[in-house]
């Protein structure tokens, strides 16, 4: 089974720590990168103008849950998903937005393992829950979601 990790050696789901902690990068947003990116993806006034974010629940302008969420999401791909013999995600769960991010934020995070189990039907993967955690400057938690990763055993 070809595993689709950038490395060439690649951690299999019999090499996972489940008590092991991946930390990824940092990226501050700035007001450009929030504002382009809302409007192409999530064209809210509060994302993209800053006299109707003012008058917001939120008082000034703030990211877009997406786009705080794909910064993490690639940030945990690099640390963690290119390092794995990761398959392919079967959905997401338990996926929250904490806290809105604000122009000047630096988000950074991590990744945990949860349950584990070899497929029944298919002894060649395993399914692995990926938690991802995305904080910001003040370590506070903006979003957090669970991936349903299924990974590659190792060839026997």
């Amino acid at each position: 089974m070809d595993a689709q990790a950038v490395t060439d050696d690649p951690l299999y789901f019999e090499d996972l720590d489940p008590d092991a902690v991946w930390t990824f990068g940092e990226k501050t947003l700035t007001r450009e990168t929030i504002v382009d990116f809302a409007e192409r993806y999530d064209p809210q006034p509060f994302h993209v103008d800053d006299a109707a974010a003012e008058r917001s629940m939120f008082g000034e302008l703030v990211a877009s849950g997406l786009h705080t969420y794909c910064v993490c999401n690639a940030m945990a791909t690099r640390a963690f998903f290119h390092e794995i013999a990761f398959l392919c995600g079967r959905g997401l769960e338990d996926f929250r937005w904490h806290r809105p991010v604000y122009p000047g934020d630096t988000l950074s995070g991590w990744v945990e393992l949860g349950e584990m189990r070899v497929s029944e039907s298919n002894p060649e993967r395993g399914y692995v829950d990926v938690h991802v955690t995305g904080v910001n400057q003040d370590d506070e938690v903006v979003v957090s979601w669970t991936v349903l990763a299924l990974v590659a055993c190792r060839e026997e």
